[in-house]
Order: C-alpha cells, then structure tokens, then sequence
C-alpha cells in the first residue's frame, strides 16, 4: 500500500507538466528513504532535465540507497537530455518502482534492463492503468505516429450541435465552457472545418488568464475560402495559424494569408476532393504536435470517425431539444446503415455539471 502511495504522490507531480511538457510525457519522481521523502521532481518541459534528475538533485547525498518511485521507466538514449538511467545508477539508488514501461522505441523496456544489470531491484507495474490514463496522448502518438485526436462538442438533448440558422451559443452553460478552455490548454492543437470559422468567427485559444499554451489553430479548408477578416486570420501573427488546404486551390488567396502570418500547408485531397486528414495528421506529426482537440463541425466529425482517427470523445449535453432534420447534427456524413456498424464509445465518466451533462469516453472500434 505504501507504494501505491508513494507513486500516487509520483502521477500528482507529474500532473503539474500537463500543459508544457509535451511532446515529452508527464513524468513525476519521488525518492523515499526508510520512512522519509527525501527527493521530489517533475518533467516541467521539453528540452528540461526529467523528473528523476530534479528529485536526485533535491535528495543530494540522501539519494544513495533511497528507492524511486515514478510513473513512467527511466530514458536511455540521449534527446536533448542525456539518459535518467544513468543517472540513477550513479546517484547510488537500490531499488525502483516504475508504474508503465516507456511506449518511446528508443525506450521500451531497456531503462529497465539496464538498471537490472547495474543491480538496481526494479519492479514494474505499479498503478499501471493510472499512469497510462495519464499519458494516453503520448502513448498514442508514439504507436499510431499521429496525434492523439479528441473530439469535443457541445450538444443538445437530441444530438444537434446548432439550429438551423447556425445558432449555437450557447447550448452549454458557463461551467461546461470553463472546462472546455481547460480542454483547450492542455491540447497541442484546435482543429476546426472552413464552415466554423465562416458561421462562428472563433478566435480559437483559451479563454483564460495567462493560459501556459495556446494551442496551434488548424483549419481544414480545400478552397481556401477563409475570410481575410476573420478573426483567426486578424490574430494570425500572434498565434500559430495553419491553414490545410487543397494542391490546386488559390495562390492568391495564399500569398496574402501568408502576408498576414498564417501558414498555408498544401495536402493531397481525399476520395470526396476535401483535403485529406491523414496526411494532415502525417504533417502535424512532423511538426510535434501531439495531440489535437477537434471543435468542427458535423462534417469534420465525420470524416475523422470514418478515418478511425478518433481516440476520445468529450460532450457537454446542454438540457435543450433543438429538432429539425436542417439542424446541424454533432456527426454528419451520409452516416451509416447497419448499427453494427456504428461507432461505439466506451464512458470513463460521467458528470453533472450543474444543469448539463459531461460525458468523456473513448472511441471502440468494430471494424
């Protein structure tokens, strides 16, 4: 029980690097000695010393024949960091507690063999599933090569994301849209279809006070038929702007997008001529961003399901009926015929939030 305590404490420092340690995981580390805290640390951010150098650094001398407790095994290989595993065995630790191996090739099991073969007593394993709920985007984006895709709606009662006129604001209420920025700060993108920006003119970042990232914005629009302004192109100096369009649209229209700070990023089109959301998430790979909360539209929802590259889904249900078959539905498409067919979402949780309802999940493929 004392171990689980002691990772516990491990996954709650790791937690404090949830908005700017990515494209790293969040890592905590905790060094106990007999009864005593003797060292404590966190991965605060890419390019930063990892967790088990900040806890061996606050233990000083007491870090020889103390144990380790964190949630993600020790690197091996040299990023911009040289390799914690190295550094435990020199810091003199007898023995290790690791919650989940490192998904990271480089990694993946070798921290622990190597502190095996320095006669380090390593066991893994503990609070396992809380530890890989934790770092779920990173896992993801290690072993699909893509971002870690949650898609996130507000939505009535009966499944309509806006009326008819393309009302929406607002379905949820003031606290849903709370936890939607915080959504909104701890992803490394916000991705919107061309038809949001034209009906809702969203600036798309964090509505909150000195937020400690502003998520990159990403459009899909194949005709380039992005207002000039609107408020994501006005804002695009200051903030990340990439704009994926199709190969033949508008050079134009291009150079003056670029002009005012956004990027234009030309992709393949897909089987309907939309641009294609695999090679977006090939290049939003390239470009570090690990994980991408979708705010689109019906359409953009529709296509990433049928691509399967939907990871988790989080609804905010306002207690309203809208109806109207013109109404905008949170999945659009053609849809699909069969329900064995139908995406199934497996709920974590499960909430009120004053008059609305939380509902977070994770997408369970049949196909």
């Amino acid at each position: 029980m004392k171990d689980e305590q002691y990772m516990r404490m491990a996954l709650s420092l790791a937690r404090k690097g949830i908005s700017t340690a990515s494209p790293n995981p969040m890592v905590g580390a905790v060094l106990v000695k007999g009864e005593a805290i003797v060292g404590k640390g966190y991965h605060k951010k890419a390019g930063s010393p990892h967790a088990e150098v900040h806890a061996i650094e606050d233990a000083g001398p007491n870090a020889a024949g103390s144990t380790l407790y964190v949630n993600l095994e020790p690197c091996v290989h040299y990023g911009r960091t040289p390799p914690c595993a190295d550094q435990v065995i020199a810091a003199g630790i007898k023995r290790v507690f690791v919650a989940m191996l490192d998904p990271n090739p480089l990694v993946n099991g070798k921290g622990v063999e190597m502190l095996r073969k320095a006669g380090i007593d390593v066991k893994v394993g503990v609070l396992e599933n809380e530890a890989r709920r934790l770092n779920e985007a990173f896992i993801g984006w290690m072993e699909k090569r893509r971002p870690y895709i949650t898609m996130k709606a507000a939505v009535s009662l009966d499944g309509k994301i806006a009326t008819k006129t393309c009302d929406s604001r607002w379905i949820s209420n003031e606290e849903s849209r709370r936890q939607a920025d915080v959504l909104r700060c701890i992803n490394d993108g916000i991705m919107v279809g061309i038809n949001t920006v034209i009906s809702d003119n969203p600036l798309l970042v964090p509505r909150v006070k000195n937020p400690r990232k502003i998520p990159a914005r990403i459009i899909l629009d194949s005709k380039l038929r992005i207002p000039l302004a609107c408020d994501v192109v006005k804002t695009s100096e200051k903030y990340r702007t990439w704009i994926f369009t199709n190969e033949d649209s508008r050079t134009d229209k291009e150079t003056r997008l670029k002009a005012l700070g956004a990027d234009v990023i030309r992709v393949p089109k897909d089987d309907f001529g939309r641009v294609s959301v695999n090679h977006i998430c090939q290049e939003l790979y390239k470009r570090n961003i690990m994980s991408v909360l979708v705010e689109g539209g019906g359409e953009v929802n529709s296509t990433l399901l049928r691509e399967g590259l939907v990871d988790k889904v989080v609804l905010f249900y306002g207690t309203i009926l809208i109806g109207g078959k013109s109404a905008l539905n949170l999945v659009g498409g053609k849809g699909i015929d069969f329900l064995k067919d139908a995406y199934r979402i497996d709920i974590a949780a499960l909430k009120r939030l004053k008059d609305n309802i939380y509902i977070e999940g994770y997408v369970h493929r049949n196909h």
